[in-house]
């Protein structure tokens, strides 16, 4: 009877430490494209970005493995968000965005906050007012 007692709590400590080693597993990491898919979504980020505002900003887009990596430099804050949700929205599984934006347009938009206006780029002409 001992024996199987201590047989059962032998099996019951081996099944809890298995099942932290379980816990403690990370899922899987999402897989990455082939070369030809990886084409096929820079070719369709690029289509997006031909046709879209910040076409004119020069940044270039890579895609690997699913990744589309942007570079650059920009003068308008929200064309750096723009970069991003182009990139997924044309089917890349993760974005790496290393656009940098320009200090006068981080000066320009941590004032128009200071102010409560809710956007960083205010269009040409006069001041809104609340």
């Amino acid at each position: 009877m001992l024996q199987v007692l201590v047989t059962i709590c032998v099996a019951a400590a081996a099944f809890a430490a298995d099942a932290k080693t379980v816990a403690k597993a990370k899922p899987p990491a999402p897989q990455g494209a082939s070369a030809q898919e990886d084409k096929a979504v820079e070719a369709a980020i690029r289509a997006k970005l031909e046709k879209s505002k910040i076409g004119k900003d020069g940044f270039t887009v890579r895609v690997q493995g699913g990744v589309a990596f942007w570079e650059g430099q920009t003068d308008v804050v929200q064309h750096k968000g723009a970069a991003t949700r182009m990139a997924k929205a044309a089917g890349a599984l993760q974005v790496v965005n290393n656009i940098k934006i320009s200090d006068p347009a981080k000066a320009k938009a941590a004032e128009n906050l200071a102010q409560g206006r809710r956007r960083a780029q205010v269009k040409r002409g006069d001041p809104r007012t609340q």
